[in-house]
């Protein structure tokens, strides 16, 4: 029987940490992800899980002992934001080079200064190079979805993973969230069977040795290699979830985009947002259509060739401003997928939402109508877009 209740964001990443019941969770709250951890550490002081929580005195301890955990063959998670995630930097690098299968929920909040407490995705882009899968959810059911998903994707692919949310527009607003029982969440994650564990006496091994020219080339490759490969992993974890429990989330997925003459992509909540506007716009008769990427990392380049390069135009809405001064993060390493194609679209960068601006859907319909201009003039606008701005 199917079990529904009301919880935020913060709230159904809290009550999916506990059914997932991890060896080992360290964190150190900071806004607008502290929910996440509070909530848990209920769920530990009233006994309802037997996970350690390891209260620490920053981020960087957070994600420090994740690793030790973690090397020590431990089911290890935690859950951070903006600079608490940056606080990490260095030892995100560590966790993905020593293959920890970490999972961590981010709670996407604005990099300072100025100081913002409010949802962008400069935090998680920010460390798009560090080795860590990262998975963009569009709602509060798609993030309890995930986060139990990302358990399986880690632990098959020896490679951390973020599941991330949009702070405050999801993390503190009450949804109808469906849940599995505890014994369907134990069941789907399997038992952790790790490589290798620091605590093997028996089996002595040298974690984090130096690795000097002779060797640290190879090393890099060999994680290069496994995020490549983490794609079709991605792909069979999610396929398995909705065949056992009715969910699949794809690793980028459209709306009605099949006829499409322009449209746009984007991450996390603005999907939905987006959403409304080809609605509005379809029923005026405009082929309009919305892409939804949430597989940031790796970059599923063979998927954006299929599914864009048909697309007469299209605009890429970035919640993050890179300082490139030519475009914003989506919309580069798309136009480089697309770079060598006869046939791709044209196509425009938008930069939206920085430090928790609201978009919507009436903003998202006044792109799409530059759209519609940019297919009349057959060229692509070299500009960057700013919605919303003053």
């Amino acid at each position: 029987m199917k079990k529904i209740v009301a919880k935020t964001g913060n709230e159904a990443l809290a009550f999916a940490m506990k059914q997932i019941a991890p060896d080992v969770v360290a964190a150190y709250p900071i806004t607008p992800s502290t929910e996440v951890v509070y909530t848990f550490s209920s769920f530990v002081a009233d006994g309802e899980v037997d996970t350690e929580f390891v209260a620490v005195e920053s981020e960087h301890s957070a994600i420090s002992a994740c690793i030790a955990a973690a090397a020590c063959g431990a089911r290890a998670m935690t859950a951070t934001a903006s600079q608490g995630l940056a606080l990490m930097h260095e030892m995100l690098f560590i966790a993905s080079a020593l293959r920890l299968p970490i999972v961590m929920a981010v709670v996407n909040r604005t990099l300072s200064a100025p100081l913002n407490i409010h949802c962008d995705h400069s935090d998680s882009l920010a460390s798009r190079d560090s080795g860590w899968i990262q998975l963009f959810c569009a709602n509060s059911q798609e993030a309890y979805d995930t986060l139990i998903q990302a358990v399986r994707i880690a632990e098959e692919c020896y490679l951390p993973v973020m599941v991330t949310i949009d702070g405050f527009i999801l993390s503190h607003c009450m949804e109808r969230i469906e849940v599995l029982s505890d014994e369907e969440v134990k069941d789907f994650i399997k038992e952790f069977k790790p490589n290798y564990s620091l605590l093997d006496v028996d089996n002595p091994i040298t974690v984090g040795p130096a690795c000097l020219p002779d060797s640290y080339f190879e090393h890099k490759r060999a994680v290069a290699e496994a995020m490549r490969e983490s794609l079709p992993v991605i792909e069979k974890v999610s396929r398995e979830f909705g065949e056992r429990f009715g969910r699949y989330y794809d690793i980028m997925e459209g709306y009605e985009t099949k006829d499409c003459e322009v449209a746009i992509i984007a991450m996390g909540s603005t999907y939905e947002t987006a959403t409304v506007a080809v609605d509005n716009l379809r029923e005026k008769g405009e082929k309009v259509g919305v892409f939804k990427l949430k597989t940031f990392r790796p970059f599923p380049h063979q998927k954006i060739l299929k599914e864009l390069r048909e697309i007469p135009v299209l605009g890429v809405l970035d919640r993050a401003e890179p300082l490139s001064s030519y475009g914003g993060i989506l919309y580069t390493e798309i136009r480089a997928v697309l770079a060598d194609e006869k046939k791709k679209p044209l196509t425009a960068s938008y930069i939206y939402g920085l430090g928790g601006r609201e978009i919507t859907p009436e903003e998202i319909e006044e792109v799409f109508e530059e759209l519609f201009l940019i297919k009349e003039k057959g060229k692509s606008k070299e500009e960057v877009g700013y919605i919303g701005v003053k």
